[in-house]
């Protein structure tokens, strides 16, 4: 490895440490009580070290949020690409935004942190860097929507808000999981979150109109 490759290396390195150190404190302590000097001092860098990546503790966390929403839509991409029936496809993205909140948790949890606060921590430009990041994910599951609706398996006619809605809603259903055994049912957890799915879909699901129920 050259010198140059070394170095590259290695800022890839102290970055990652920022950013572990910056997770950790942000869910044990909070946004508010998480300094630029603590998060130095977890990551064992110095804070000169700290503004040489990020310009202040915003960007930082801005920075974990983005790349846990690229995770998430690398998962969805993977799990859907290549299925032509779309309610397989819908089923399928749930299930990788299952696996991703498992597989990844820690990104989930600060995902889940800014989303379920009430305070507004970015500006308008970062929320707008941020946002781009959801928007790619929720255009995924609309793309699937479309799609039904042309075959004629989905009768959805707003299909960028039922994506927002199907997302929130997995978003609650594996925030939920921490209730199995107390008010789900179920002894496995994962056959809940597929049956809740399934009626999700089954929810679009296209019908077609007889004499009968006209």
């Amino acid at each position: 490895m050259g010198q140059k490759e070394r170095r590259q290396r290695e800022k890839m390195q102290r970055r990652t440490q920022i950013l572990n150190a910056a997770r950790a404190l942000l869910l044990k302590e909070g946004f508010s009580r998480t300094s630029v000097n603590k998060i130095s001092k977890k990551a064992e860098l110095s804070i000169g070290s700290i503004y040489f990546y990020f310009t202040n503790k915003a960007e930082i966390f801005a920075s974990l949020q983005q790349e846990g929403l690229e995770i998430l839509h690398t998962y969805l991409v993977s799990e859907t690409e290549g299925i032509s029936d779309p309610r397989v496809q819908l089923q399928k993205g749930a299930e990788a935004y299952y696996q991703f909140s498992r597989a990844h948790k820690d990104y989930f949890d600060v995902i889940n942190y800014f989303l379920s606060s009430p305070q507004v921590f970015f500006s308008e430009d970062v929320n707008r860097t941020i946002g781009s990041k959801g928007l790619l994910i929720l255009e995924q599951i609309a793309g699937i929507i479309r799609q039904g609706n042309v075959q004629k398996v989905f009768d959805e006619p707003y299909p960028n808000n039922f994506a927002v809605f199907f997302w929130s809603s997995l978003h609650g259903l594996v925030q939920i999981r921490k209730l199995q055994g107390v008010i789900i049912e179920s002894d496995d957890y994962f056959q809940f979150f597929q049956y809740s799915v399934h009626k999700l879909i089954e929810s679009i699901k296209f019908r077609e109109v007889t004499d009968d129920n006209a």
